[in-house]
């Protein structure tokens, strides 16, 4: 049994997929007498199952398991030098592990399993609508041929130790290929459905989004954050516990799954790994910074409002 470039196994249903495809394809094998598993793949980021085999078995003399490692040239010869040579001077951190067999050091997990999931609302798909709160709401618009395009919605309120945090309500996702104007009509219904009148979205596809709401009736904002800088005002509310998420598997996967990359200028960026996607995350990441901007507003059924301090989530600015 062959499993082909193992390390880059995309899954937007598991944060593990080689592990467990792996986990698998044993049992089966077990009853195969001689039967032989072998794992071949250009090396990527320092975890997964290709390293941690790498990391126990490379140079250990074990009767049961052989950790082959080669250059590009050792293997075959015949690739000319200046091929490499010029590949390096482009992209050192790539080259070397296309042709040298290196392991990036560029490339790491940017949130831990544990950290997401020590926040996840066991068996919550969705949270109804609550009279009174004042809900906000982030787009990652598609035009319907590749990306899905997604919607979350969240709101911030007071846990029982009288932390503010941010929870996560409700979280759709449309798969391409689909119509641009049908997904925002029906994304449009579930903001309505939550009270909202407004939007967050990022810079994609110029003036369609804005018109494509306007035209159902919502207000769509541009952000005026990247996708990374939304991920790095997300990552210490995760890793403070302040905020809830849905117990939604895809959610779970890709957010376990980004990667913090560091460019040669030193610039960290986050991102989905190749082959991947992040829309679902993205969404969730923006509905969540921008609570954490934003004051939270409090109706009661007079029309009266309580404001709670700025900035409560400990992320960006009023």
């Amino acid at each position: 049994m062959l499993a082909d470039e193992v390390a880059f196994w995309p899954s937007d249903t598991s944060a593990e997929p080689d592990y467990e495809i792996l986990d698998a394809i044993r049992p089966g094998m077990a009853s195969i007498p001689g039967s032989v598993l072998l794992c071949a793949s250009s090396p990527y980021a320092k975890r997964g199952a290709l390293w941690d085999a790498f990391r126990t078995y490379y140079g250990n003399d074990d009767p049961g398991v052989l950790v082959w490692r080669a250059e590009t040239r050792s293997m075959n010869p015949t690739i000319p030098e200046d091929v490499i040579s010029r590949a390096m001077a482009r992209d050192a951190a790539s080259a070397s592990a296309e042709y040298l067999a290196e392991f990036r050091s560029d490339v790491a997990a940017f949130l831990s399993r544990e950290a997401v999931e020590a926040v996840i609302t066991t068996g919550c798909r969705e949270r109804p609508r609550i009279a009174g709160v004042r809900y906000s709401a982030f787009t990652d618009p598609s035009g319907g041929s590749s990306d899905s395009m997604t919607l979350a919605i969240g709101h911030a309120e007071v846990d029982g130790s009288g932390r503010e945090i941010a929870v996560l309500d409700a979280v759709r996702e449309i798969a391409a290929p689909f119509s641009p104007q049908d997904a925002v009509g029906e994304l449009a219904q579930l903001l309505k459905l939550y009270g909202i009148s407004e939007v967050t979205g990022d810079r994609y596809g110029g003036v369609w989004p804005t018109e494509a709401f306007r035209k159902q009736g919502i207000i769509y904002k541009t952000s005026d954050r990247t996708k990374s800088q939304l991920y790095v005002d997300f990552l210490p509310v995760l890793n403070s516990r302040s905020v809830e998420l849905l117990d939604l598997p895809r959610l779970t996967a890709q957010l376990c799954s980004l990667e913090r990359r560091t460019a040669r200028g030193g610039r960290d960026s986050i991102d989905h790994p190749p082959h991947s996607h992040d829309d679902v995350a993205n969404c969730v990441a923006g509905v969540v910074a921008n609570l954490g901007r934003a004051k939270i507003v409090i109706d009661d059924d007079i029309g009266g409002f309580v404001l709670v301090k700025c900035d409560s989530l400990g992320i960006g600015t009023c």
